[in-house]
C-alpha cells in the first residue's frame, strides 16, 4: 500500500493524533469536575470516581482486543466505529442526570476510546515511510503527553467558566469531522477484512475477563462502604471475580488461538515487568486522582488553577521523552531509568504526603516536576523491558498485555484510594472530635471566637452557638479529610518503594538491528 503524500497526509496526521489526545484528555479531563458533577448528581466523591474507573475498566478490557477486533472487523472499519461510539457516548455523558446512568455511558465511552489510542498510532505509523518513522514517533509521543496533561487544565477552565456537561460535550464537534476526515482520507489497508471467515471470535475469553474485571473492581469500590463480606452483593461479585479471573487464564492458556495471549508471561522479563507497569500505572492515576480532590476540596484550589499547577512541571516531560529515546538507542540500560524513575516518584508522593494545609500552589512545583522526570523514566525503558527476552512474533502479544496491566493498576489504585480515604478519614475524625471537647480550653476560646464573630456579622445572638458548632464540625470535616489525602500519598510512596528490588530479576538482552526494528514497531502499534 502507497503511503499517502502531501495533503492527504497532513489530514491522517491531524486526523490520529487528534483522536488520540482527545481520548487522552477523556483519562483526566473530568478529574478536576469530580466535586461539580457530585453535588450536581446528589452523590459523594467517593461514588462519582466510579466516572473514572468505569472508563478505565473499559480501556483494561478493550486494549488488548484492539488487534483482534481491527484484524476481524477491518482497522479502518473499527477505526471509525469506535470513533461514533466514542462521540455518542461522549452526548449521552453530558446529557445523564443520574450517577448509574453516566456511570454506562462512560464505559461505552471507555470502549470506543480505548481502540482509538492504539488503532490511530498503527494508521498514523503506515502513513510515513520506515525511515521517517522517528518523525511519525514524536508526534505520537507529543500527544502521549499533552492529552493527559491538557485534560484538568482544560476541565479546570470548562468548570470554572460553564458547568461539567461541556467536558463532555466538546468531544462531538471534535469527533464528528475526524470521523468524515478518517472516512474520506484513510485508505484500507491491503486484504483488509478478508480473514473474517477465517478468524474465530474467542466469545468465551472475553466474556469471561470482561465478568472478572468488573466484579473484582466492583469488590473494591464498594467493599468499603458495604462492610466487605457482611455484603451479601460483595460476597457474589468476589465469587464471579474469582471464578471469571481464574477462568479466564485457564480458558486462554487452553486454546489455541486466544483474545489475549497470556502465554508470553512464561517469560521472566515481562512477568516482572508487569509488575512494575502495574505500579506505575497505579500511581499514575491515583496521584491525578487524589491531587485535584485534594486541591479543590481542603486547599481551597479553583478547578481551573488546579489544572495549571498540574499543567506546567508536566511539560517536562515533553523535553524528555525524546532524550531518554535517544540515550536508549546509543546501547544505555534501561534498568538505571527504571530505579532512577521509581525513586523519583516515590519522592514525589512522599512530599505530597507531607505538605501543610497552608501549602500554596506554587509549592507543589517541585514535587510535580519530579513526578513528570520520573514517568519520562520508566516509559520507554518498561515497553523495552516488556519484549526484552520475547521473539520477535510476539513482541505484539506482550506490549498490549503490558499496556492492558497499566490501565488495571490505574483502575486498582483509584479503586484502592477510594477505599483507604474513607477509612483513613473515618479515623482521623475520630481522632479529631476526641480532641474537640468541652473541657479543651482551645475548642473554647476558638468556639466563642467565631461565635462572637457571627453576632457581630448577623447580629443572631440565640443561632451564632450552633452556628458555631457547625463551622468547627466542617474545619474538622475537612481537615481529616486532608490528612487521609496525605495518607494515601504515603500508601503510593510504599508500592513504589517495595517493587524497586525486583530490578534484580530483570535482563537486559543486546538486540540485533532487526529485532529492534521490530520491538519499535509493536510498540508503535501495540501502545
Amino acid at each position: 500500500m502507497a503511503t499517502p503524500k502531501g495533503f492527504a497526509k497532513a489530514i491522517i496526521v491531524l486526523t490520529t493524533v487528534t483522536a488520540a489526545v482527545m481520548e487522552l484528555i477523556d483519562t483526566s479531563i473530568v478529574n478536576v469536575a469530580l466535586s461539580d458533577m457530585s453535588g450536581s448528581l446528589g452523590v459523594n466523591i467517593e461514588d462519582i470516581s466510579w466516572v473514572i474507573t468505569s472508563y478505565a475498566i473499559a480501556n483494561v478490557i478493550i486494549i488488548p482486543l484492539t488487534g483482534f477486533l481491527a484484524e476481524y472487523f477491518g482497522r479502518k472499519n473499527y477505526y471509525i466505529v469506535s470513533m461514533i461510539i466514542f462521540t455518542v457516548a461522549s452526548y449521552m455523558c453530558g446529557q445523564s442526570d443520574t450517577l448509574v446512568e453516566i456511570i454506562v455511558w462512560r464505559f461505552i465511552q471507555g470502549v470506543g476510546g480505548g481502540a482509538l489510542l492504539s488503532t490511530s498510532q498503527a494508521i498514523l505509523f503506515d502513513a510515513f515511510e520506515p525511515q521517517d518513522r522517528p518523525i511519525a514517533s514524536g508526534l505520537f509521543g507529543m500527544g502521549i503527553v499533552l492529552g493527559p496533561t491538557l485534560g484538568p487544565t482544560l476541565g479546570g477552565y470548562i468548570i470554572d467558566h460553564a458547568s461539567w456537561p461541556l467536558i463532555f460535550m466538546i468531544n462531538i464537534p471534535i469527533g464528528i469531522l475526524a470521523t468524515f476526515l478518517a472516512y474520506t482520507f484513510i485508505d484500507k489497508k491491503e486484504g483488509e477484512g478478508e480473514k473474517k471467515k477465517s478468524i474465530k471470535i474467542d466469545y468465551t475469553g472475553i466474556l469471561l475477563l470482561t465478568v472478572g474485571i468488573g466484579c473484582l473492581q466492583y469488590v473494591l469500590e464498594r467493599g468499603e462502604s458495604e462492610d466487605w463480606f457482611s455484603s451479601q452483593t460483595i460476597q457474589i461479585t468476589s465469587l464471579l471475580a474469582f471464578i471469571g479471573m481464574v477462568g479466564f487464564v485457564w480458558y486462554e492458556l487452553s486454546i489455541k488461538n486466544p483474545a489475549v495471549n497470556l502465554r508470553v508471561l512464561g517469560n521472566r522479563n515481562l512477568a516482572f515487568t508487569t509488575i512494575f507497569t502495574f505500579v506505575v500505572g497505579l500511581g499514575l492515576f491515583t496521584s491525578v486522582f487524589v491531587f485535584p480532590v485534594l486541591a479543590q476540596r481542603t486547599l481551597g484550589f479553583t478547578a481551573f488553577e488546579t489544572g495549571l499547577t498540574l499543567l506546567a512541571p508536566t511539560m517536562i516531560t515533553v523535553l524528555m521523552m525524546p532524550i531518554i529515546g535517544k540515550l536508549m538507542s546509543k546501547g544505555v540500560s534501561p534498568i538505571p531509568f527504571v530505579v532512577i524513575g521509581f525513586l523519583l516518584f516515590a519522592t514525589y508522593s512522599w512530599m505530597s504526603a507531607n505538605v501543610s494545609p497552608d501549602v500554596g500552589k506554587e509549592d507543589f512545583f517541585i514535587p510535580l516536576a519530579l513526578r513528570a522526570i520520573g514517568i519520562s523514566m520508566v516509559q520507554l525503558p518498561l515497553i523495552n523491558q516488556a519484549v526484552a527476552g520475547l521473539q520477535p512474533k510476539d513482541y505484539a502479544s506482550g506490549i498490549a498485555l503490558n499496556n492492558m496491566i497499566r490501565q488495571l493498576g490505574g483502575a486498582f489504585g483509584i479503586a484502592m484510594a477510594n477505599n483507604y480515604i474513607a477509612h483513613q478519614y473515618a479515623q482521623h475524625r475520630i481522632d479529631l472530635v476526641t480532641k474537640v471537647t468541652g473541657e479543651s480550653q482551645m475548642f473554647l476560646d476558638r468556639s466563642n471566637t467565631i461565635t462572637q464573630g457571627i453576632i457581630a456579622r448577623s447580629g443572631d445572638v440565640a443561632g451564632a452557638s450552633n452556628k458555631a458548632l457547625a463551622t468547627i464540625n466542617g474545619i474538622v470535616d475537612r481537615q481529616a479529610y486532608f490528612l487521609s489525602y496525605l495518607d494515601t500519598f504515603r500508601l503510593i510512596t510504599v508500592f513504589f518503594i517495595l517493587v524497586i528490588p525486583l530490578v534484580a530479576f530483570l535482563r537486559v538482552k543486546k538486540k540485533s538491528a532487526v529485532e529492534v526494528k521490530a520491538a519499535m514497531k509493536a510498540a508503535e502499534e501495540a501502545h
